[in-house]
């Protein structure tokens, strides 16, 4: 029998939250940075980062074996730590190729290669771990809340390192390329070590009932197996899937929509991706207030704010559709706003219902089911940009017209947002997670810890 989870103060939370942004600083300079030197400063083609990229996301489909090997050792600050380890090798190995591409293209391409598949297996292993041990340690009632802060948090990370990375890479050369990363890793590496000091439970206090188990490949095929069967953590995979393939098929066509069809600038596309990314933030923080702010504002379900996020997602899709109709006409702003705040609530909604399913079934499987669907969204993401380019250049092709075809590719992105609407309904939660009030405590007593993998 399991003992008496601890809850996660906020200040814990937070802590966790310093790996995503650990996390987030090496990714963004491999998955923007150098691809932009490639392109630019190296004069590669462009389907050089965007292949590397790809392999970064198929490692990603390893996320099930790591959670699995996580849930046989029992406790995941082991495999945060030697995931950001990976990842920052990684990095600086990315850093080291790109800076051999000048002298040699072909063989620092194939390091490349070899760079970009410890990346994705470090991601793969830190971010599965860290979703986990946070599933286990949050309290249902700051679920919502915890999947904001670290999703933001990421965020952050993403936008300091690009700030000032960016102030440090001028002038550029290789060399400058390779020192920047390197200090980035480092410091990426020791704050997670920081962060992580501690904040996990000894594992004496929480015994794992898959100790029989070895970190074999047969003995992996047969957790995973059991975790398919149930029904649940199957149909919740095909959700992640179906709404982070809708999430990012319009990534990349929404700039170049505003610009075919609305006469945008680069200029004034950016600030409609801005005003998007802005309408994603109030989402998130909606969603976290309804789920963990003061109790009189708290309402709603995470199963309720996914499946309506779903909705209203479809919905300003479909206005996109009407503005590839109308024109100039339609408030585009206001629709990406809309199209923004819809999408950030729905992914704080749906993160936070893995943390509440990870561990519904039982069996200490949360790993395995968080890496399931890990997995899933990495697999979403890699096909979704580019589904979405090539959706938008064949319709282009039959259609003649540059906004119809655009409009088309919006029309069928809003239904598949409709799908995973309907197929979050017919996932069953957990009685203690239906309702944001219904996990507060009651009587001196708090509810029962959901865990999360």
């Amino acid at each position: 029998m399991r003992a008496r989870e601890t809850h996660l103060s906020w200040l814990g939370i937070v802590r966790l939250g310093l790996v995503q942004t650990a996390l987030g600083a090496i990714v963004v300079l491999t998955t923007s940075t150098m691809n932009r030197v490639m392109v630019v400063e190296l004069a590669l083609p462009a389907m050089l980062p965007g292949a590397l990229v790809a392999v970064h996301y198929m490692m990603q489909m390893l996320r099930p074996r790591l959670g699995h090997g996580s849930d046989v050792g029992g406790r995941r600050t082991p495999w945060i730590i030697g995931g950001m380890g990976v990842l920052a090798i990684g990095g600086v190995s990315a850093a080291l190729a790109t800076a051999w591409m000048t002298s040699s293209a072909l063989l620092g391409t194939i390091a490349a290669v070899g760079a970009f598949v410890l990346i994705g297996l470090g991601v793969g292993a830190a971010g599965t771990s860290l979703l986990v041990l946070l599933a286990k340690c949050v309290a249902p009632e700051r679920r919502a809340a915890a999947a904001t802060i670290v999703w933001v948090m990421m965020i952050a990370g993403f936008a300091v390192t690009a700030g000032t990375a960016g102030h440090f890479l001028d002038p550029f050369s290789p060399a400058r390329l390779v020192n920047v990363t390197a200090v980035v890793a480092a410091l990426a590496f020791v704050v997670t070590l920081l962060a992580v000091r501690g904040v996990e439970p000894d594992r004496s206090m929480h015994p794992t009932d898959s100790t029989s188990d070895r970190p074999s490949t047969s003995a992996f095929r047969r957790a995973l197996a059991e975790v398919w069967q149930e029904q649940d953590a199957r149909r919740f995979t095909i959700f992640v899937f179906v709404s982070m393939l809708s999430y990012s098929l319009q990534d990349l066509i929404l700039e170049p929509f505003a610009g075919t069809v609305f006469g945008m600038t680069p200029g004034e596309s950016t600030k409609l991706a801005g005003l998007q990314h802005s309408g994603t933030l109030l989402g998130m923080i909606v969603v976290a207030v309804a789920g963990s702010g003061p109790a009189m504002l708290r309402f709603g379900s995470l199963r309720a704010w996914a499946i309506g996020g779903c909705i209203a997602s479809a919905v300003a899709l479909f206005g996109l559709t009407t503005a590839g109709v109308l024109g100039p006409g339609w408030p585009l702003r206001a629709n990406a706003m809309l199209l923004g705040a819809a999408n950030g609530a729905f992914a704080v909604a749906a993160i936070g219902s893995m943390m509440t399913l990870a561990s519904a079934g039982g069996k200490s499987r949360e790993g395995i089911r968080m890496g399931l669907w890990g997995a899933a969204q990495a697999i979403a993401f890699g096909v979704g940009g580019f589904l979405g380019t090539a959706a938008a250049d064949i319709a282009r092709l039959f259609l003649g017209s540059p906004a119809a075809a655009y409009a088309l590719v919006f029309c069928l992105e809003g239904f598949l947002f409709l799908v995973s609407a309907r197929l979050a309904m017919g996932i069953a939660m957990p009685a203690s997670a239906r309702s944001v009030k219904e996990s507060l405590p009651t009587g001196g007593r708090g509810a029962a810890l959901l865990n999360r993998g």
